[in-house]
């Protein structure tokens, strides 16, 4: 008679190992690859700090170069907006992927914040001396949590404003940078914190959201060329 062997189930621990196993090595697996992906994006920014600190500094010289240039070669030209302008969408990205209040962030928020300001005087000592009448926009704003509502809104009117009217010079501050230049200018216009956004046109500053009306109801030469600029599209 023939004997039916039956084949003894798997011991309880034999499971429970092979089931550790298997999620351990999902779980390395996931560290591993969390680890290269955080890595190879820590590498990209540092590459486009690295940039950003190089147009500062080519900013800087630049400064100092068109300090000599004569009339003849900058009227009817931008002096620095279309380099500010690069740089400020290099800085919008760092600040996306790193977070406001990276360290990283705000150090180089602070040597753009002063770029600004050194090109807005410098675009003051121009006008005067080539008998120009750029129009500039001073805004102030916050980045921190329920402090200013509507300084998004802000930021989209003067967005438009400037695609509409490229020529507008516009420089963006944040109020809560720390930075000692950034708090005199602030006193300077009388920009209060808890009356953001802060708006300085033809040297008179608006407080609170200004609609792109208010904007050309205070800048009626822009009214023309928003008008047209709209009737193209």
């Amino acid at each position: 008679m023939e004997t039916i062997q039956h084949k003894r189930p798997a011991t309880p621990w034999a499971k429970y190992l092979i089931t550790f196993l298997i999620t351990g090595f999902i779980f390395v697996t996931a560290i591993v690859a969390n680890n290269y992906f955080n890595d190879k994006r820590i590498s990209q920014i540092r590459s486009l700090e690295t940039g950003i600190s190089i147009d500062i500094l080519s900013l800087e010289t630049q400064f100092d170069l068109l300090q000599e240039q004569s009339c003849k070669d900058i009227s009817g030209k931008p002096v620095l907006s279309n380099e500010l302008d690069s740089l400020g969408h290099k800085l919008a990205f760092t600040e996306a992927q790193l977070g406001a209040d990276n360290p990283q962030v705000i150090s180089l928020k602070k040597h753009y914040s002063l770029l600004e300001i050194k090109d807005m005087l410098l675009m003051k000592k121009v006008s005067e001396k080539c008998n120009l009448k750029p129009t500039t926009i001073l805004y102030f704003y916050s980045n921190k949590k329920g402090e200013c509502t509507d300084c998004k809104r802000q930021g989209y009117v003067l967005t438009e404003l400037i695609k509409q009217n490229p020529d507008v010079r516009i420089y963006s501050f944040d109020y809560n940078i720390g930075l000692p230049a950034i708090t005199t200018l602030t006193e300077m216009k009388n920009i209060k914190k808890d009356a953001l956004p802060g708006i300085v046109l033809n040297d008179k500053t608006y407080s609170g959201l200004q609609s792109m009306d208010d904007i050309l109801a205070i800048l009626p030469d822009l009214a023309t060329t928003t008008a047209t600029s709209t009737a193209k599209k």
